[in-house]
Formats: C-alpha cells, sequence, structure tokens
C-alpha cells in the first residue's frame, strides 16, 4: 500500500495539535472533512491512530510511531519536489546554508568558477532550521554548528571556535578579562539547556532561578534583545557575538566551555556529485585557513 501524503500531512497536524478543530483551521479545511480523512488513513493503514473522545484526543502507540516517521517522510518529498522544480526551470542551481557568524564567500566561489553554469545561491539558517534546510531541499549543503540532530544527515568536521557568554554591559561579570560556568550557577541561560550542556550540568545550579517561562527565540538579534533588558544571558559563538556587537551588551570568554564545533551537513540520501565535490571544497578550505578570519562576519 502506498502512503497518501496529503493524508499523512492532515494526521502531523491533527497529532501536533491534539485537537481535531485546531488542526483543521491549521489545514483551512473544515473539521468533518479533516475527521473522515484520518478515518479512512486509519483503514488504510489498519491501524488506530488516536483515542479521542470528546474531552481529548491522545495519540495511540501507533500514532506515535507513525509521528516519529513521518517528517522525514514529508521532508523527503519536499525535496524531491523542489529538485524537480528546480530541474525544470532548465539551469542546475546549487544553494549553501549557514549559521551567523560563518562566511561562505570563498567556498561559493570556488564551486561557481568550476561550473559556469551552475547557479550557485546561498541562504542563511538558525538553531532551528540548520538541519532542516537540507531535509527538506532548501539547501544542498549546510555549515551546522553542533549538536544537531545527526539522523539521516551526513557530516564533516570543518573547524571550531571558542564560545563566550552575552550579559548586560553593567552586569557584575562584564568587566571580567574570562570567566568559569560556575559564576553563572546564579543565572537565567535563555538558550534550551540542552545547547549548552556544560552549563546544564552544573552541580548546585538551581532548577530555574526565574519562575517566568522561558522565551522562544529564534534569532540572535531576539537573544540579544532579552540579555539587553536583564532577562538572562546567553552563550553565543565567538564570531556571532562579534558580528552582532551592541553597545548594551558585551560578551566574555568562558574558560571552561569547549568550543563549538562547526560541520557541513548534507542529507544521506543525496548523491549528487556536486554535493561531493563541494565537500572536499570545503574540507580543503578549512584546513589551510585559519578559522578566526573566516568566522568573524556573517
Amino acid at each position: 500500500m502506498d502512503v497518501d501524503l496529503r493524508k499523512l500531512r492532515y494526521f502531523v497536524a491533527v497529532a501536533e495539535e491534539l485537537h481535531f478543530g485546531r488542526a483543521a483551521a491549521r489545514l483551512h479545511i473544515a473539521q468533518p472533512v479533516l475527521s473522515r480523512q484520518i478515518r479512512a488513513f486509519e483503514h488504510e493503514l489498519r491501524a488506530e491512530l488516536f483515542v479521542r473522545d470528546r474531552r481529548s484526543t491522545v495519540l495511540t502507540e501507533a500514532g506515535r510511531q507513525l509521528l516519529a516517521d513521518a517528517h522525514p517522510l514529508l521532508a523527503s518529498a519536499e525535496a524531491l519536489r523542489r529538485r524537480v522544480q528546480r530541474a525544470a526551470h532548465g539551469r542546475p542551481t546549487f544553494t549553501i546554508a549557514f549559521m551567523p557568524g560563518i562566511i561562505v564567500t570563498v567556498e561559493a566561489r570556488a564551486i561557481a568558477q568550476r561550473h559556469p553554469d551552475l547557479s550557485v545561491s546561498v541562504v542563511r539558517t538558525s538553531w532551528n532550521d540548520q538541519a532542516e534546510v537540507v531535509h527538506d531541499g532548501r539547501a544542498d549543503v549546510s555549515y551546522v554548528r553542533l549538536p544537531v540532530d545527526q539522523r539521516r544527515l551526513r557530516l564533516r568536521p570543518l573547524f571550531a571556535e571558542p564560545r563566550v557568554v552575552v550579559l548586560p554591559s553593567d552586569h557584575r561579570l562584564a568587566g571580567e578579562e574570562s570567566i568559569d560556568l560556575a559564576d553563572l550557577v546564579e543565572e537565567r541561560l535563555l538558550q534550551d539547556p540542552d545547547a549548552v550542556p556544560e552549563w546544564r550540568d552544573l552541580p548546585n545550579r538551581p532548577v530555574d532561578p526565574d519562575p517566568r517561562p522561558r522565551p522562544v527565540l529564534n534569532s540572535v538579534e531576539e537573544k540579544l534583545e532579552h540579555v539587553a533588558a536583564y532577562g538572562g544571558v546567553a552563550v553565543l559563538p565567538l564570531s556571532t557575538a562579534r558580528y552582532y556587537s551592541r553597545p548594551d551588551v558585551v560578551h566574555v570568554p568562558v574558560d571552561d566551555l569547549r568550543p563549538n564545533q562547526i560541520c557541513l551537513a548534507w542529507a544521506e540520501d543525496n548523491r549528487s556529485p556536486l554535493v561531493h565535490e563541494f565537500v572536499d571544497i570545503a574540507a580543503r578550505q578549512a584546513q589551510a585557513a585559519d578559522p578566526s578570519p573566516r568566522t568573524t562576519h556573517e
């Protein structure tokens, strides 16, 4: 049996919302239509995906398994659609994704010079989509900052750079030449603690020194706004902190914070010769260059 991708998208919406009304609104379809589509999907799969009554909608074990498998499948389908559309327009394309603070100019020029008919473009990513862009076809390769979910990815380590803590300019630690993580034990980290496991695992750290919910921050600019407003502190790669410098925040080196590892990532099922050629270009450039100057600007 072939899986109906439209019904799979409907299922994902319900699974994420756990509410048929909200899922229908998100999908811009009527709720009865959505309910019929989900029942038909369950019949096709011969499995109950939800336990639902008037008060709640809960995923079954089969539903949880399908949700875990659905995102990669939908991303692959979207990547296929993008590749076909690009091929249909005639001129081949190659897209390089990069995180803030990483320079890709030399590598982009190198692949373009080798292939004059190739249209080379770049796209900036964030912590939330730096790996997703290669799964869904928005980019052929992506310069990622670890940690990332490495499932269905191939990674080539390139270089590392120091990380710093960003503080309000009048913070008690703002004038220090460097600090230790223990100095931050009472501070509120604005990021997901899993992004800075060294801070997360500090002994004697309060569970959360601030009762307010941690804000959802999708960009460096948003992090810095919260830091400047005394909402907490942020840990950033040195190049990113330098690029986004502003007078009301400062960055301070943290001696026992491990460097940030930068890798080149691509989808494990992407067998394009251009990808492997670019991997070699990026690896040689990283080996030949001092990492510091090539990570000082966006």
